[in-house]
């Protein structure tokens, strides 16, 4: 769809700051009726999340402290995604990384954008069924709680506001209706994972 009265055009960038995980740039950009405006944003590789689904219907999810916040929160598992790696690679080294299982069927779901205001983060949501656990392989300095719960609990958790998580919330409206039958997923066997 063309927006053209809508769309900015950049003339200008200066970096702001390039760390080992944040890139921060300045943007100069055309605005739409000619004017001239700064947009300052994050510049983010995309991530990827996953709702795991055990054959009992609970949701494997995960409580993680994030420092930014100073909270635990209650998340589905997520990881960034490395230099030209697939969202589904991704999903699979992140799934087994963080929890330990590995899935028999993945299917995609949808693609958001956390935060549209100043950053260009993707975050791939997949979901994943037919899991079997290998043993979890965590990243050096990541601590995290491994937990499962029902449907209907993990939709509790959120109606009452103990997730805060955005990935986790937008999750949730296709949990709800991927468990109620009224949207189907396209599942999948990737190839064996190792």
């Amino acid at each position: 769809m063309a927006d053209p009265h809508l769309t900015e055009h950049t003339t200008g960038r200066e970096e702001l700051l390039k760390g080992n995980f944040l890139h921060v740039v300045r943007e100069t950009v055309r605005l739409p009726d000619g004017a001239s405006a700064t947009r300052e944003f994050v510049l983010h590789p995309g991530a990827v999340a996953v709702v795991p689904l055990l054959d009992d219907g609970r949701i494997v999810l995960e409580r993680q402290y994030r420092h930014p916040t100073r909270q635990v929160h209650i998340e589905i598992p997520a990881g960034k995604l490395d230099a030209g790696e697939e969202p589904l690679a991704c999903g699979q080294r992140e799934l087994l990384e963080e929890t330990g299982y590995v899935a028999r069927e993945w299917a995609y779901a949808f693609t958001m954008y956390p935060t549209v205001a100043y950053s260009d983060e993707a975050i791939h949501i997949w979901f994943a069924r037919g899991l079997e656990h290998r043993g979890a392989r965590l990243d050096a300095g990541e601590f995290l709680d491994v937990f499962t719960a029902s449907p209907e609990e993990f939709l509790g958790w959120c109606r009452e506001g103990k997730v805060r998580d955005s990935k986790t919330l937008a999750a949730a409206v296709w949990i709800q209706n991927v468990v109620a039958g009224a949207w189907k997923l396209d599942w999948q066997a990737p190839p064996v994972q190792p």
